[in-house]
C-alpha cells in the first residue's frame, strides 16, 4: 500500500544563526550552576526514593485472553538483532503503560495486559513477519512497534488487512506517512531530525559534508534529508550523497573501502546513519585518522559505547534523537518497573517515553470507544491525541475521568508529541541535541522542536 499524501516538514530552525540562538534559548549542562545542581540532585534523589516506592505489575497477557475481555497491548520489539538495544526501554514503556492502566482500573471495565513479540532486524524479516502472523491469528487491540521503519514496513500491510492498530514509537521513515488508516507513530517522520542535524552540523561550520549510509528506508530517508539542509545552507555532498548508490547492506561487518571512499572525497565532517555497525564503522573511521569530534549520529547509534571503545573515542563527536527528554521522576518509575520485571535497572530511556503515549492513547482511545477492539481503538486515537481540541490531561487516571464526564480530551504525556494530525504523525516533535563524553556516553546538551507545516 502506498502513502496517500505527503508534507513538507517547517525547518526546525532557519539557517545556523536561528539554530544557535535555539541553543541558547533552550542552555546547555554547563550553564547550571551549583545550588542549581544541588536542587536536581535532591530533586532527583526524592523522585527515586519515591519510584523505588510504587508498586508496579508485570501484567503479561495469558493464552486465553482475548480482545472481547481485555486490552491487549501488544508489541512487536527489538528483542534480537542489532536494535536490541533499544528493546528494554521500550518494553518497559508499555508495561509501565499497563502496570497504571490497571491501577486506574483497566479498559472500560476491562483489564490490561501486554504480550511483547520480537521484531528481529531488516536482515531477517521472518522474525516480524511471525509475530505480525501471530498477532493477527490471536487478536490484539494494539500493536506497539517495530522500532525500525524497514521491518515496519515489512509488516504493516499485514496488521492493515486484518484491521489491527499499529503504533510505532520510533519509526521515522517519511514513506510512512498517511501509509494506512491502522498505522499511527508517536515519533516525528524523519523531516524533523533531518533538519535538526543538517542545521547543526551548518551551524558548527561544515560545509563538505560525508555520509556512511545504511541501505534501508531510515538510512536513506534520514540522509537525502541532512544532504538537502546542508546543500540549503551553502554545503555540499562529497560522498555517500543521494542517488550515487554508495549505501552499504544489511549484515556487512567490515567497512574499510566506504570509510576510506568517504576520507578520500576530503569532507570537513562524516554522518554515521547505522545501527550496531556503528560499532565497526567507528574503529575504522579511528584507524584511518579520522578526527571523531567531526562526526555525526543519530537515533539508531546515538548510544552509549562506554564498553565497546577506548575511553576517548568519541569525545566531542555529536548525535540527534527525537524526543523530549522525559523528567526523571518518569525515568525513574521505567527503570523501577523494569526491576520489578526483570530484576535489572534501565541506562537506556530511547522511545520508552514514545512507547509509554503510545499504549496509553490506545487504551484511552478504546475506553472513549467503549471497548477493547482494534477498530475502536483506530476511530478514537487521533481524537484522544488532541485532534478534537479537548481537555488537556496528563495521565490515563485524569484523562478517563474527563471522559467519564463526557469531555473531550487532549492526552499530554511524557514524549511531548503534539496532537495526531490527518497522516496520522505528531503534528509537533522534539529533537535532543546530544553530545558524547569521555566515556563515549552521549549527553543531552539541547533540545529543538518543530511543527508539521500546516
Amino acid at each position: 500500500m502506498k502513502r496517500t499524501t505527503t508534507s513538507s516538514w517547517l525547518k526546525v530552525m532557519a539557517g545556523t544563526a536561528a539554530l544557535g540562538l535555539a541553543l541558547t534559548a533552550c542552555g546547555s549542562e554547563s550553564d547550571t550552576t551549583a545550588s542549581d545542581a544541588e536542587t536536581s540532585a535532591s530533586a532527583s534523589e526524592s523522585a527515586s526514593e519515591s519510584a523505588s516506592t510504587e508498586s508496579y505489575t508485570n501484567d503479561e497477557c495469558a493464552n486465553s485472553v482475548s480482545v472481547d475481555d481485555t486490552f491487549i497491548a501488544g508489541g512487536i520489539l527489538p528483542l534480537t538483532g542489532s536494535l536490541a538495544f533499544l528493546g528494554p526501554p521500550e518494553i518497559a514503556g508499555v508495561g509501565l503503560a499497563v502496570s497504571d492502566i490497571n491501577a486506574a482500573g483497566g479498559v472500560a471495565g476491562l483489564p490490561a495486559c501486554h504480550d511483547i513479540q520480537d521484531s528481529g532486524d531488516s536482515s531477517d524479516f521472518s522474525v516480524s513477519t511471525a509475530s505480525a502472523r501471530s498477532f493477527v491469528r490471536n487478536g490484539a487491540s494494539v500493536v506497539v512497534g517495530a522500532a525500525s521503519s524497514s521491518v515496519s514496513l515489512n509488516f504493516v500491510d499485514t496488521l492493515t488487512d486484518a484491521k489491527i492498530t499499529q503504533v510505532s514509537p520510533a519509526n521515522t521513515a517519511v514513506s510512512l506517512s498517511g501509509y494506512s488508516d491502522f498505522y499511527f507513530r508517536t515519533a516525528p517522520p524523519d523531516g524533523i531530525q533531518g533538519n535538526a542535524l543538517g542545521t547543526l552540523i551548518a551551524s558548527d561550520g561544515f560545509q563538505r559534508v560525508a555520509f556512511i549510509v545504511f541501505s534501508d528506508a531510515y538510512g536513506t530517508g534520514l540522509r537525502d534529508v541532512v544532504e538537502e539542509t546542508v546543500v540549503s545552507a551553502g554545503g555540499e555532498c562529497t560522498y555517500g550523497c543521494k542517488g550515487d548508490g554508495d549505501e552499504f547492506p544489511p549484515n556487512q561487518t567490515s567497512f574499510s573501502s566506504e570509510v576510506s571512499a568517504a576520507i578520500a572525497s576530503n569532507p570537513d565532517a562524516i554522518v554515521v546513519l547505522a545501527f550496531d555497525e556503528t560499532k565497526a564503522i567507528v574503529p575504522e573511521l579511528v584507524s584511518q585518522g579520522w578526527d571523531m569530534s567531526a562526526t555525526y549520529f543519530t537515533d539508531g547509534n546515538t548510544a552509549d559505547y562506554s564498553e565497546d571503545f577506548p575511553a576517548g573515542t568519541l569525545e566531542g563527536a555529536q548525535g540527534t534523537i527525537p524526543g523530549a527528554d522525559a523528567s526523571q521522576d518518569f525515568k525513574d518509575r521505567l527503570s523501577g518497573w523494569n526491576e520489578a520485571a526483570s530484576g535489572k535497572s534501565l541506562s537506556d530511556f530511547s522511545y520508552a517515553a514514545e512507547s509509554y503515549d503510545a499504549t496509553i492513547l490506545a487504551a484511552l482511545a478504546a475506553y472513549k470507544g467503549g471497548d477493547a477492539s482494534s477498530t475502536t481503538v483506530q476511530a478514537n486515537f487521533a481524537a484522544v491525541s488532541g485532534a478534537t481540541d479537548g481537555t488537556e490531561c496528563t495521565s490515563y487516571a485524569d484523562c478517563i475521568a474527563l471522559l467519564d464526564e463526557g469531555d473531550e480530551i487532549h492526552y499530554t504525556g511524557p514524549s511531548g508529541i503534539g496532537s495526531i494530525d490527518d497522516e496520522n504523525d505528531p503534528s509537533s516533535a522534539y529533537v535532543g541535541i546530544y553530545a558524547f563524553d569521555g566515556d563515549n556516553v552521549p549527553s543531552l546538551t539541547t533540545t529543538v522542536q518543530g511543527a508539521k507545516a500546516e
